[in-house]
């Protein structure tokens, strides 16, 4: 879900470039799954699967998009989550229940022959469960790539990295890294390319957000856009009916924050969302080192386990080889 930041974000995010994006990218994995589960899908929302009917729109999405990435000089980093925190539970089980009601309206557009209903609900009843995450690390190991286990939120681990150096900035279709504290988020990279919205093909590009401009520009603190967060709501806590970013940014500034709290949330403390976003639980035990693609590897697990067409999967391998012989080259001279 995220957080509903978009109205006062907007004029602060802009494309970008090719050269913007060479560097080491850390992406929050249970969101960029999420999104490959939710788009690569048949007409009537149905998944790709294999031959034993597992799920391969994961792995399909993660393949060849990361393949993109690595040929453009982007070097991806891995990032799952670890343990939620237990404040939320709710939102763990309201996508759930979305989920859950989904899969029924979905079952039923595709009975009805209702070929747009049935996408724009199969996608809303993605889940990534033990599977999806599993065979994700499993191809993301063979490709050469590192998997960091978050304690916690991916979002959080992937913007302490981000501060201190070790990414150049964090992918995510979500705002909430801001309020962790990311130098620079870049959303639409694992989405980017035409896509179907509501019915319709749209051109997405990969967009990029600075925390320091978000900042400056709005005039306030990095705990003051955690306290607007607050008060429209984060996967911690409802937030305040009828207030949006806008009228949020404007009590914050105005100091209101905790009369506002008190007042329409009596019972609310939201000094524990607050801590969680300006101190979450990160590690320092990762590493961002890459190494050589385990081609033969890649071969079996798509090809042989998981029924995916040589004839694709090839030409890619090829790329990603040529790709890394000529760094390998040019760490020479």
């Amino acid at each position: 879900m995220g957080v509903a930041l978009r109205d006062i974000l907007t004029g602060f995010k802009r494309p970008a470039g090719n050269d913007e994006l060479k560097g080491i990218a850390a992406i929050d994995s249970y969101n960029a799954l999420y999104q490959f589960l939710s788009i690569i899908r048949q007409p009537d929302g149905t998944p790709l699967m294999d031959g034993e009917g597992r799920i391969t729109s994961h792995l399909s999405g993660l393949f060849f998009r990361t393949a993109n990435f690595l040929t453009q000089g982007i070097r991806p980093v891995f990032i799952f989550d670890g343990q939620p925190p237990d404040m939320k539970s709710r939102t763990i089980q309201e996508r759930k229940e979305i989920r859950e009601e989904s899969k029924v309206k979905w079952d039923q557009a595709r009975r009805e022959g209702d070929l747009a209903g049935a996408f724009r609900y199969a996608m809303s009843s993605s889940a990534v469960d033990e599977y999806i995450l599993s065979s994700a690390r499993e191809l993301i190991r063979l490709m050469g790539l590192p998997v960091i286990n978050a304690p916690s939120e991916a979002e959080a681990q992937a913007a302490y990295m981000a501060g201190r150096g070790d990414a150049d900035y964090v992918v995510s279709q979500d705002y909430d890294t801001l309020l962790f504290g990311t130098p620079v988020l870049v959303r639409n990279l694992t989405i980017s390319g035409k896509r179907r919205f509501h019915g319709r093909v749209v051109t997405v590009q990969p967009e990029r957000v600075l925390l320091s401009e978000v900042l400056e520009n709005l005039g306030i603190t990095r705990e003051q856009l955690i306290e607007i967060a607050i008060l429209t709501g984060t996967d911690f806590n409802l937030g305040i009916r009828g207030i949006g970013a806008k009228t949020g940014l404007k009590k914050v500034k105005s100091g209101d924050f905790e009369t506002t709290v008190r007042e329409k949330l009596p019972d609310f403390d939201p000094e524990p969302i607050l801590e969680f976003f300006m101190n979450p639980p990160v590690t320092d035990s990762y590493s961002t080192d890459t190494g050589p693609i385990d081609r033969d590897g890649i071969w079996s697990f798509l090809c042989d386990e998981h029924g995916f067409s040589p004839g694709r999967v090839e030409p890619v391998l090829d790329k990603i080889s040529k790709k890394e012989k000529q760094k390998t080259l040019e760490s020479w001279f």
